[in-house]
């Protein structure tokens, strides 16, 4: 298993991490800097280790992303160890490595939901989906309206366990994704767990869908769609995200150090919280997707590459 890993030098010319000094927590790319760093989360569930970070460092003057360290299999079993207490749970170790271990982060990406849905947010009387007035509500009858034309059959959206990012993700755009909801069977428990951590952290948030980002990244650096669609549940995953990283370590745009390199192809939930990282770097720079027009001003949303990237 792999320990916490030890800091690192950055590239030719700097002294490292720790020479950067404070970094402010803030949306905002800032040119100046010596340099930003960020993280990508890749939740498990709490009682398994099935949890990974990712910290990343661009350096503006090089412009090259760093993996600075990757931490897999993160759980309470093994912080017990640590500081020497058997009641340590998984997220306290997780707050200890995001908001203690790796200072001065200026953005967060995790892959779970950060917002319940609304009917769970909601606590006005309930007259019934047809009857709400809600803004959430009402796009989301409009969405489904729409479907209506197309699709056959079109279930009835479920506004206690799905989101409206969710549904817009599914339906609108060049290719049929299909994230998990929020409160439905799947991602119910990382919701749970996120809607704790995110009280907990003290870094700035954003929702990220790591298959979503995948593509996009994918598709702009011209990757095979057989490479992007079954990096995870495939036979030939391994081979499948070795080659999108090594695209990635090609093109210049980021460094890997050969052990990271090995643990991300071996391992699918390191490499997510390395995608994770990675489109938090982008929404720095501002290569994200904008909401579109009309979209609920009060739902979350999931930050995920534009289809033309311009990674410095």
């Amino acid at each position: 298993m792999k320990k916490k890993l030890g800091r690192r030098s950055g590239p030719k010319g700097q002294s490292g991490p720790e020479s950067a000094g404070a970094q402010t927590a803030s949306h905002s790319f800032h040119p100046k800097l010596q340099l930003v760093r960020l993280a990508g989360v890749a939740l498990g569930g709490g009682k398994t280790d099935k949890t990974a970070v990712a910290v990343i460092e661009f350096y503006p003057d090089q412009k090259r992303v760093f993996l600075r360290s990757l931490r897999e299999r993160i759980s309470g079993s093994v912080s017990g160890k640590v500081v020497g207490r058997d009641d340590t749970t998984a997220d306290d170790v997780l707050c200890e490595i995001l908001n203690h271990d790796e200072k001065d982060l200026s953005l967060i990406g995790i892959d779970a939901p950060l917002q319940m849905p609304k009917c769970v947010r909601c606590r006005l009387v309930c007259p019934g989906l047809k009857e709400c007035r809600e803004p959430e509500i009402k796009w989301l009858r409009d969405i489904h309206r729409r479907r209506e034309r197309v699709k056959r059959p079109n279930k009835m959206f479920t506004p206690y366990t799905e989101r409206a990012v969710e549904v817009y993700i599914a339906n609108e755009l060049e290719e049929p994704f299909h994230p998990s909801h929020a409160l439905g069977a799947n991602a119910a428990p990382l919701t749970a767990r996120a809607d704790v951590l995110k009280r907990r952290l003290t870094t700035p948030l954003i929702e990220v869908y790591s298959k979503l980002s995948l593509w996009r990244i994918g598709m702009a650096l011209n990757i095979q769609k057989s490479h992007l669609r079954f990096h995870r549940h495939a036979v030939d995953s391994d081979e499948a995200r070795l080659y999108i990283l090594k695209k990635l370590i090609e093109k210049e745009i980021t460094f890997v150090y050969q052990q990271d390199l090995r643990t991300m192809v071996e391992q699918d939930i390191a490499f997510e919280a390395f995608l994770c990282a990675l489109t938090a770097f982008l929404k720095l720079r501002g290569q994200t997707e904008k909401r579109p027009v009309g979209f609920p001003k009060d739902e979350s949303w999931i930050e995920f590459p534009r289809q033309k990237l311009q990674w410095f």
